[in-house]
Formats: C-alpha cells, sequence, structure tokens
C-alpha cells in the first residue's frame, strides 16, 4: 500500500499550485541575477571594443546578440506550442520512416491519445524540450568555435609581425632593390613554385594539396605577395604595413563567418534530417567539411603557384621582387569571397557534429542508439577536432594571406581612426559644395535685380539705406567656406601623421576598394 502511494507520489507532477512561494521566488531571483550578469559581461566587452576602437568585433559581437535573441524566440515558440505539436497524430507507418533509433520508447499521454485512434504523435513534450537543448547547445558550440579558430589564426598571422619587420632592414631593401635584375628562375619564388608539375593540372593539384601541409605559408610567399599586394594598389617603395592589414581584415570577416545565415540553417536542418539510422552518416557525414577543408586549402595553394605560372609567361627578367598581377580570375568564378562562405559552412558544419554529439551524450548518455558503436564516437570527435585544428591553423592564415590578392582590396585598409576621419572630410566636403551651390544661384538673381533699375536711387527710409558697418551676406559665406578648408586639411594632416605611423595609404586608387 505505501508502495503504491509511493508511486502515485513520484508519478505526479508538481506544478506552481502546490510549489512554496518562496521556491518560486528564489529560482525566478536566480535567473534575474545570471543574466544581469552575463549581459553586464557582454556590456563591458562593448565597452572594451569601442575603446579599442575595433568596430568589426562590436558588430561581430551584435551578431552574437542577434543569434541569442532567434534562439530565444525559437525556445518561446517551442514551449508555447509543445502541447499543440504534442497532439498532432500522424500515420503510424509514416512515425516510423527515417528513425534514429530501431527501438524508440514512447509513453507520453499525447503518444497513448493518438494510439487509440492507431496513429502516433509527431513530436512528444520531451523531444520539445529535448530540441530546445540542441539549439543552445549549437549556439554555444558554434560561437566557442569561431572563437577559438580564430584565435588560432591570429596567433599563427602574429609570427609574420617579424617577417613585415624584415622590410625596411637594409638587406632586404639591398636583395630587392629595383635597379637589380635577375632571371625568373633565380628567384626564390620561382624556384619553390616552378617545377615540373606546375604546367600540369593533374600534377598540380596533387602538389598543392601536399603543400598545405607543412610549410603552407612561408616567407618568401608572405615577401612576394606583400609587394604584389603595394605595387598594384600603392605608391612604390611605400610603407605600408601589410601584416595589419591583413589582420583588420580577417577580423572583418570574422564578423561575417560568427552569424548563421538562413543557408546555413537550411544545412542544418538537412544534417538533422540524414542522422537516421538508415543512412548510417557516422560513416561519411562527419568526413564533409574535412573533405572540403582540403579542397580550399588546395585551391589556395593553386592560386600561388598560377600567380607564378602569370608572371613567368609575361616575362623571363625580373626587376628586383618577383612581380605577381592580383586579379579576381584566379579564384572561382572571379569571386575571392566565395571562399568565405566556404570557411563559413566548413566551421558550422564541424562545430554542430561536436554540439550534436555532446547533446546526445548529455541526454542519452554516451552508449545510446546515436553512437552505438566506439567507431562512431570516435570519427564524431576526431573529424570535429582535426577539422578545427587544421582550419585555424593552416587554412585560415593561408586564406587571409591569398584572399588579399583580388583585383580590388577591401575596405579594411584603412585603420578605423582614418575613416573616422575620412568620414567627417566627406561631410565637410559635401557641405562645403552645398555652400558653393547656394551661393554661384545666388549671384545671378542679384545681377537680374540690379539690371532692372535705370539709376541709382536713395532713401531716408532707414530699411531701404546703405549700411557701410554692415558685413554682407557673400562675405559670411566666404568666412565659413575659409573655416571649412582648414577643417580640411587639419584633417589631410592628421592623415599624413597616420601615414608615417606606418599604415599609409597614400599613391593607392579609392575605385579599387572594395
Amino acid at each position: 500500500m505505501a508502495g503504491e502511494e509511493e508511486t502515485t507520489t513520484t508519478s505526479s507532477e508538481t506544478t506552481l499550485e502546490t510549489t512554496p512561494t518562496w521556491v518560486v521566488a528564489t529560482v525566478v531571483f536566480v535567473l534575474i541575477l545570471v543574466s544581469i550578469f552575463l549581459e553586464y559581461l557582454l556590456h563591458l566587452l562593448a565597452k572594451y571594443f569601442n575603446k579599442k576602437r575595433r568596430k568589426s568585433l562590436i558588430q561581430a559581437l551584435d551578431k552574437i546578440k542577434s543569434e541569442l535573441m532567434l534562439l530565444g524566440f525559437i525556445s518561446l515558440l517551442l514551449t508555447v506550442t509543445e502541447k499543440r505539436i504534442a497532439n498532432i497524430c500522424i500515420p503510424k507507418n509514416v512515425g516510423e520512416t527515417f528513425l534514429p533509433c530501431n527501438d524508440p520508447l514512447n509513453d507520453s499521454e499525447e503518444e497513448a491519445k493518438c494510439q487509440d485512434q492507431g496513429k502516433v504523435s509527431l513530436l512528444s513534450r520531451q523531444g520539445v524540450k529535448e530540441l530546445q537543448y540542441l539549439m543552445f547547445t549549437l549556439a554555444f558550440f558554434h560561437c566557442l568555435s569561431c572563437v577559438l579558430t580564430f584565435s588560432l589564426g591570429m596567433a599563427k598571422i602574429r609570427r609574420w609581425k617579424s617577417w613585415e619587420a624584415e622590410t625596411t632592414t637594409l638587406e632586404y631593401l639591398f636583395s630587392n632593390d629595383p635597379r637589380r635584375f635577375q632571371l625568373i628562375h633565380q628567384t626564390s619564388f620561382a624556384m619553390r613554385h616552378l617545377r615540373f608539375w606546375s604546367d600540369h593540372k593533374f600534377l598540380r593539384w596533387p602538389a598543392c594539396f601536399a603543400r598545405q601541409f607543412y610549410s603552407s605559408v612561408s616567407k618568401v610567399d608572405y615577401f612576394t605577395l606583400r609587394h604584389g599586394f603595394i605595387t598594384a594598389h600603392f605608391s612604390e617603395g611605400s610603407n605600408f604595413d601589410f601584416q595589419k592589414y591583413i589582420k583588420r581584415a580577417l577580423v572583418k570577416d570574422f564578423g561575417v563567418v560568427v552569424g548563421i545565415s538562413l543557408w546555413i540553417w537550411i544545412f542544418s536542418v538537412l544534417f538533422i534530417f540524414f542522422n537516421a539510422h538508415d543512412f548510417h552518416n557516422y560513416l561519411w557525414l562527419p568526413f564533409i567539411p574535412l573533405l572540403m577543408l582540403l579542397v580550399v586549402g588546395t585551391q589556395l595553394q593553386g592560386i600561388i603557384t598560377r600567380m607564378c605560372l602569370d608572371s613567368h609567361n609575361r616575362s623571363q627578367v625580373v626587376r628586383g621582387t618577383f612581380p605577381v598581377r592580383p586579379s579576381d580570375d584566379f579564384f572561382w568564378f572571379g569571386w575571392p569571397k566565395l571562399l568565405l562562405h566556404f570557411m563559413h559552412f566548413i566551421l558550422f558544419q564541424s562545430s554542430f557534429q561536436l554540439a550534436f554529439f555532446t547533446w546526445t551524450w548529455y541526454e542519452f548518455g554516451l552508449r545510446s542508439c546515436f553512437h552505438r558503436s566506439t567507431e562512431d564516437i570516435v570519427i564524431r570527435v576526431v573529424m570535429g577536432v582535426l577539422v578545427h585544428i587544421l582550419c585555424g591553423y593552416v587554412t585560415l592564415p593561408l586564406y587571409a594571406l591569398v584572399t588579399q590578392m583580388g583585383t580590388s582590396m577591401k575596405k579594411a585598409v584603412f585603420p578605423e581612426n582614418v575613416v573616422e576621419g575620412l568620414k567627417r572630410w566627406r561631410a565637410n566636403a559635401r557641405k562645403k559644395i552645398a555652400l558653393k551651390s547656394n551661393y554661384i544661384s545666388a549671384r545671378p538673381s542679384l545681377e537680374t535685380a540690379s539690371s532692372f533699375g535705370t539709376s541709382p536711387s536713395f532713401s531716408l527710409d532707414p530699411s531701404h539705406s546703405v549700411m557701410f558697418d554692415r558685413v554682407p551676406e557673400s562675405d559670411h559665406l566666404a568666412v565659413e567656406m575659409v573655416e571649412d578648408e582648414e577643417r580640411e586639411n587639419k584633417i589631410t594632416r592628421e592623415a599624413e601623421m597616420e601615414q608615417q605611423k606606418g599604415d599609409s595609404f597614400g599613391g593607392f586608387d579609392l575605385r579599387n576598394v572594395s
């Protein structure tokens, strides 16, 4: 009898009607404190980015906030509609297709109600709650994997700072003197890329595939691509800091990768669909991000080799540094940004697999029907970790360097303070043009009005009398134009000071900024 009462007590659910108010108030208070603490941390992070003038990172943080808000809205919809979804009954033969497990167990109230009709529930209320956990686990792993991957890539790019400093030494200037002539095969860049396999496409791809695993970005590649970029967009002999520019461009790309677009969500839905037991997805699905990553790395290495071949076909003699010609024609479909979307997809799918494994481990245990064999667990974890390490330390720095060799340069060529100065200069220039146009349009009307009088007349009326001590309106316009000219000169001097600091942008064509 006592056992039956205990079973009844444990099986019944406790509602707020039978819960002490101090328990409810305590739980709500703790949730509010945690939420305010997290919001305060995000506020401090945004304040730090504002202090450092990292506008791209601020935009990435805003995207993370918007994703959290979207997931919160999805969770709210699932909570509100979970009972209605569970009450939707579908035919039993339809509900038993594409199951992740061969022996599912459903004993919920809605499932029993549908069984009385000879049907099954579309999605049980417990399944809706588990789906909410999956969504939040996915968002957490995606943001974490993006931050860790880009941090790993930035750590390698910081090593290029010593290479950038070497470009100001006398030894580098002497070895790359424009007055020196040498055969193209004598240069280090040509000796690295002009081999017996370079002219054959079917031999070049395997060689570029293997090259990304050792010395993916060498010093000679960095120097040559840097020289080609500066020659194409700047004046010769410019002291532009190419390494800082790459870092700014990569931070701006991070704001794109950290977001989740519609087509990324569509692939996520397909990933969930192919998780059915009949597809045996652990044998092929975890390898898709790795395969795509290797193809992207091979393409990036192939672009460097093709640029070397292009310069070799145009000339056999080199003056100074090996010349490479930046062009969009070297990239797939003439679109360098396409590689960024591939990187976005690769990182998201890899983080999705790690998130899905973590979620199933937490909800159903390590040895569940989602991964019953040890091979499944090893493949998923190893592939996920390997893709993130390979992407962050190998492919991402190579991508950051090679994608600068398009026809146009990115807006990240300007530091944030220079961008603000240029915006102020543009606003002042527009104001100056408007004042000039108003002044020019006013002069013909004055000349037309004076041409109607036959002879000058004077009136004793003070409103029509001549005031010799009064400054004409045109002089006010002239004074304002002079002040605008002084402000414009001041902004120009500030820009010149930035140029002396190493962030020079003198000598380039603004029409080439993408």
